[in-house]
Formats: structure tokens, C-alpha cells, sequence
């Protein structure tokens, strides 16, 4: 009988075949992915001599973020072409970085040949009501000037960009698309290609001008504090400081397109007026020169936009774009106002960045 004492079993000696199995596991298996070489994010400071002394009391040093390709520091010879990207309202340029993950999305699509190595510059552009709106004010400054002036001959200065309009794109998405938009009719000798992500306010509508119950606390509140647990509020004052600014006047320096009355909102019709043609699509008709110098125009928008005037605002510029024969692509998505912008799957890298890819002059 066979006791556990007297199993007592050597196998002859052999090579050890486990590392063999694993070395010849291995050999068929696929190389890991390459990492992308890394660019880096320079945090830089411009104070700004136009925003200097606004009435607004805006803060005039403004941070820009920077976005440098690998190599940047390696070939001091090259010069390389530039976005400039516009954030949303109540954004900024840290949170497009540390939050929406630009950079490493950046360096994957250079990785990938989405597009070539570029700088891309995002300002910080988020007010004491959270956003300026790209635009001139009376009461806020003229942040559409230092946006397409001031900024570009900063980066100019600072950064081996290609010093050139026909090197330089515009992109941004919500507030950022407003002021795609915007800056594209305004300073037709400063970019050569604008792509807008689900603008804001492109045509007015009653969602974005309306706001109701919104205005009533906009036309009541008589501090900032009085405002800052209603988006829309906020939104409203931002808007009226930006696009019908009365300087050293009023509450916020700004009149509302409603009063607030004993029992009703009235409607002041000189303010809405001052609103719609601040749009884009009513500065449309007296710029189309400035369109029609643009290499490439293209603005896309979610079908699912929480934002119910987008979509509607969007397809109207759309069919007075082509009306008035204006080169452009316009695109909707099935998706809503944020969940379709970054990422690998998001528009940014699947259609901005091969946009300008095609139309920036690159060294």
C-alpha cells in the first residue's frame, strides 16, 4: 500500500521550460501604443493696456494659457502657425486645460496626424459675471480688441508663431462660438479660418432674450449677491453689460431689455434693439466682405442642446449664410451642449483640428 512517507517521486532533470513559454506568450503579442510626445502649457500674464481703467471695474491682467508642440524648445529655428481657442461662459482657460483635458488631446492628435504641430492660445476671459462675450462694452471694455489685437501681437511677440493671418485660426465653443463668430466679421486681417462650436446667442430668440422668471430678478437685485444663485440672472447682466453697457449708471452699469414694474416686466424696446444687432447673424449683412476673405467657416451644434435656441439660431445663420452666397459648412449632431466637444470621439479632435489642419499655412 502507498503511503504519503513513501511518495517519494523525482522527475529527471530538464530545462526549464515556464520562461520559455512566457518569452514565446509574449513574442505574439502586440507592441503596447506608443505614448504621444508631450507639449507643455505655459501660464502667462498680459496686461492689458486697452481693458486698463474700464468703468466695469474688470480686471485688466489677464491670464493666458499656452499650449507649446513637442519640440517647441528643441528647434529654437521653427516657427509654428496658432489657434486661438474661446472658452464658454463660466469657463476659463485653466479649466479647458485641467478639466476638459486639452493638452494630452492635443498631443494625441499631433501624434496621430490630425493635424501638425501648432501653439494654441486660450485666454482667460471670465468677468466679475462670468464672461465678456468677446465683445466691445462701454462698461466692461473692449475685449473684442484685445482679444483679435492686443493678445495676437502678445503671442506674436512672446512665441515662434508664424506672425501671419493666413497662419492663425479661430475656434471656441458656446460663449467662445459667439465670439468665433464675431471676431471672424469683425477682424477680417487677423485670422484665416473660424470654426465655432455650438455658438450662444448666434440670432436672437426668445429663450436667450427672454429668460423668464430670470429677468425679474435681473431688474430687481441690486447687488452682485442678489444674482448668483440664478444662471440665467447672471447670464442676463453679462449680456446687458456686454451689448447695452450704461457706464457709471444703473445697478450693474448695464440696462436690462425688461424693467420690472408693479405687477409685469415691460419690454424696453431700445435695449432689445441694441441686443439683436449685436448678434451675429445682424452684423452679417454689413461684413460679408470680411466673410467672404476667410479661408474656411464652419460652426456645428447638438440636436439635444439644453440651450433650445442654439439649434433654431444656428440653422437660421446657416440659411442666411447661404443666401448671401457665403462659403461655409454647417453641421448638427446627435448630442447636447457639452457631451460631444472633447474627447477622441468629440468635435474638437474630430473636426476642428483636421479643419484647420487643411486650411492654417503651416512652415
Amino acid at each position: 500500500m502507498l503511503t504519503l512517507r513513501s511518495w517519494n517521486f523525482h522527475p529527471p532533470r530538464q530545462p526549464h521550460l515556464m520562461p520559455l513559454l512566457l518569452l514565446a506568450l509574449l513574442w505574439r503579442l502586440p507592441a503596447p501604443a506608443q505614448m504621444p510626445a508631450k507639449g507643455r502649457v505655459v501660464v502667462t500674464y498680459l496686461d492689458s493696456k486697452l481693458l486698463k481703467g474700464n468703468p466695469g471695474g474688470e480686471n485688466p491682467r489677464r491670464r493666458v494659457s499656452v499650449y507649446l508642440p513637442a519640440g517647441y524648445e528643441a528647434n529654437a529655428s521653427r516657427r509654428y502657425p496658432t489657434l486661438y481657442y474661446l472658452h464658454g461662459f463660466t469657463w476659463n482657460d485653466s479649466l479647458i486645460f485641467h478639466a476638459d483635458g486639452m493638452a494630452a488631446l492635443l498631443d494625441e492628435a499631433i501624434a496621430a496626424g490630425q493635424i501638425r504641430p501648432l501653439v494654441v492660445v486660450v485666454p482667460n476671459e471670465q468677468t466679475l459675471f462670468q464672461g465678456s462675450f468677446y465683445a466691445n462694452s462701454a462698461t466692461n471694455g473692449p475685449w473684442a480688441d484685445f482679444t483679435a489685437k492686443e493678445l495676437v501681437s502678445f503671442i506674436d511677440k512672446n512665441y515662434r508663431t508664424l506672425a501671419r493671418p493666413a497662419s492663425r485660426g479661430l475656434a471656441g465653443h458656446s460663449m467662445g462660438g459667439n465670439g468665433t463668430l464675431r471676431l471672424a466679421l469683425l477682424y477680417p486681417d487677423t485670422y484665416a479660418a473660424a470654426y465655432a462650436l455650438s455658438p450662444a446667442f448666434a440670432a436672437p430668440h426668445p429663450e436667450w432674450m427672454a429668460a423668464r422668471p430670470s429677468q425679474s430678478l435681473a431688474s430687481r437685485a441690486t447687488t452682485p449677491a442678489g444674482l448668483m444663485q440664478d444662471f440665467n440672472a447672471v447670464r442676463l447682466v453679462a449680456c446687458a453689460r456686454a451689448f447695452s453697457p450704461t457706464p457709471g449708471r444703473g445697478t450693474f452699469g448695464a440696462a436690462l431689455p425688461y424693467s420690472f414694474g408693479a405687477d409685469s416686466l415691460r419690454h424696453r424696446d431700445t435695449v432689445l434693439a441694441q441686443w439683436g444687432a449685436s448678434s451675429p447673424l445682424n452684423l452679417l449683412p454689413t461684413h460679408l466682405a470680411s466673410l467672404r476673405q476667410l479661408r474656411g467657416l464652419a460652426f456645428d451644434w447638438g440636436e439635444q442642446d439644453q440651450f433650445q435656441h442654439i439649434p433654431a439660431t444656428c440653422r437660421t445663420l446657416d440659411a442666411h449664410l447661404s443666401a448671401y452666397g457665403i462659403p461655409h459648412t454647417a453641421e448638427s449632431y446627435e448630442g447636447n451642449h457639452g457631451n460631444r466637444i472633447m474627447g477622441h470621439d468629440g468635435r474638437f479632435y474630430r473636426k476642428v483640428l483636421p479643419f484647420f489642419n487643411q486650411l492654417l499655412q503651416f512652415e
